[in-house]
């Protein structure tokens, strides 16, 4: 029998890691996680002040190396200039969480009727939720290959990316007036993500770099209580889930625990997709 320190395995320590959209309600967990595993961690969100605020409070918790970093995941430039200063202060990237996605800073049309929906609306939150994961994904990978050490590369996706939503679910939910509901866009790019994470997971084998998928149910974030209560009416285990209990999937997937996983869909629904 090879001899294995198993309570090693998830130990992060002298690893760099970045997470987009780190600073959100997902994001804010998953970063403290590969804090706390002793990851330098690099906090990247479009929004600064959140990303540099975290990333300070991170860094004074866990003694762990951290950094807050603005980033556009849609823009390429944007990309290069966030990939770049990792390397720059941290020396390497060795994870990459790609875990941003798109909200419309237009709530009508984001939640408009499939029929009506417009083709600009679509194209914004594609350019976050596919576009960037596939910038992303490219520029980190880019230069996981120089490095020739591997890494590890998880991307978020959703369960609607895996099934359409149950629309009854939402009635009686209201988000600032308005009805809300999920649009196709959504589950488009998120079945998307899961694409192009089998792509890589097969594409990047050959070179150490492994590619998952890491697929969260639905995910207590202020909800009202009837839409609480509808949804958690179809999980077999009868409530929707905490950001924290994604957080570790997450691990696993960055860690050598997973040395042998690449190109899967880890997906932690409650149930839900056990129906």
């Amino acid at each position: 029998m090879d001899e294995v320190a198993y309570k090693d395995l998830f130990n992060l320590s002298g690893k760099t890691a970045i997470v987009t959209g780190g600073a959100g309600i997902l994001g804010r967990h998953f970063c403290a996680g590969l804090a706390e595993s002793g990851a330098n961690v690099a906090v990247v969100d479009v929004q600064e002040s959140a990303a540099v605020s975290l990333a300070t409070e991170l860094g004074e918790r866990y003694g762990s190396r951290t950094i807050g970093i603005r980033c556009d995941v849609s823009c390429p430039e944007s990309v290069e200039e966030m990939v770049a200063r990792v390397i720059s202060e941290c020396g390497e990237v060795n994870i990459l969480h790609n875990n941003a996605a798109g909200k419309s800073d237009d709530l009508d049309a984001f939640f408009a009727p499939f029929e009506s929906y417009s083709l600009d609306q679509w194209r914004k939150i594609m350019a976050v939720n596919l576009d960037g994961m596939f910038l992303v994904a490219q520029a980190v990978g880019k230069k996981m290959l120089v490095q020739r050490k591997g890494g590890s590369i998880i991307q978020t996706s959703s369960i609607y990316g895996m099934m359409g939503p149950d629309h009854r679910i939402y009635e009686g939910s209201f988000y600032l007036g308005r009805k809300i509901s999920s649009p196709a866009v959504y589950t488009a790019s998120k079945a998307a993500v899961i694409g192009l994470t089998k792509y890589l997971a097969t594409y990047w084998a050959g070179k150490g770099i492994r590619v998952n998928t890491l697929t969260p149910g639905g995910t207590e974030s202020g909800q009202n209580d009837e839409f609480n209560r509808r949804y958690s009416a179809r999980i077999p285990m009868n409530r929707m889930a905490k950001a924290h209990e994604m957080v570790g999937a997450l691990l696993y997937l960055a860690s050598d625990a997973s040395s042998y996983v690449t190109g899967q869909n880890i997906i932690v629904d409650g149930g839900l997709n056990a129906w």
